[in-house]
């Protein structure tokens, strides 16, 4: 795969329900690094991931990757809801994206991915047979057999169990290495085993903390204590509820 595209918002601005969301936002994702975004309910953690995705305009401001190539068809996207489709099986909503550009499907890809989130024997199932945990890991895999160099996820692990969280968090980090990686968690030890980089969104309207690198390379263990200061600085952070200098990350 070529070199992975950053990102650049310049001066983004965003109202929802007459509530500036943002103003003048900036921030630099490089490319090939994995990012986690905090911050409180509401801040507008997904809302800036919607934009980015291109689902949402923004009212001001630019989205662009930096080798300025255009950002379609570069990114994947994984909400909050799995949006498995009920009619398809497993197998099916895997591979969606393939049939509704009008490519093949690669079957073996996708039931290689399957096998890697737990669910080689669950492929055609539908998705009401699954438990929530399940489904959630089927849009993982969906998300996954996308390939893209941009991946944009919304707490994609919040619905699973602890094993199995932080089973899928270390395939997270180990099949989308390199790529470039937007993660929005509420959870400091999920931000801390994975990101390069940590980013706190706080006000109204919002702005961002100062970055937080993060040691080491991810997936990292859980107990290790530069990871366990590090979530300490975050967790204080995000306790102080407002950025300490700024509003943008460069």
């Amino acid at each position: 795969m070529p070199p992975c595209p950053g990102l650049r918002i310049n001066g983004l601005g965003l109202t929802y329900a007459a509530q500036t969301v943002f103003r003048d936002l900036n921030l630099h994702l490089p490319g090939g690094s994995f990012t986690a975004l905090l911050g409180p309910s509401g801040v507008g953690k997904t809302s800036l991931l919607r934009v980015l995705a291109g689902l949402d305009p923004p009212e001001a401001g630019s989205v662009a990757a930096d080798d300025g190539r255009p950002l379609h068809h570069r990114v994947a996207y994984m909400g909050q809801q799995d949006l498995l489709l009920p009619w398809l099986c497993v197998l099916g909503n895997v591979t969606l994206g393939a049939r509704l550009r009008g490519d093949a499907p690669d079957i073996a890809r996708a039931s290689a991915l399957l096998a890697q989130v737990g669910l080689a024997d669950r492929a055609a199932d539908l998705p009401q047979t699954l438990s929530g945990g399940m489904r959630q890991r089927a849009a993982l895999a969906r998300t996954l057999y996308e390939d893209r160099p941009v991946v944009l996820m919304d707490e994609p692990f919040s619905a699973l169990d602890t094993l199995t969280r932080a089973q899928m968090q270390a395939l997270a980090a180990c099949l989308l290495r390199g790529r470039t990686v937007l993660l929005v968690t509420h959870d400091p030890a999920e931000a801390c085993r994975l990101a390069h980089v940590l980013l706190v969104l706080a006000g109204s309207p919002a702005t961002l903390a100062p970055p937080i690198p993060v040691p080491g390379l991810p997936p990292r263990a859980v107990d290790d204590p530069a990871v366990l200061a590090t979530e300490g600085r975050l967790l204080r952070t995000l306790l102080a509820g407002v950025p300490v200098a700024g509003g943008n990350a460069a």
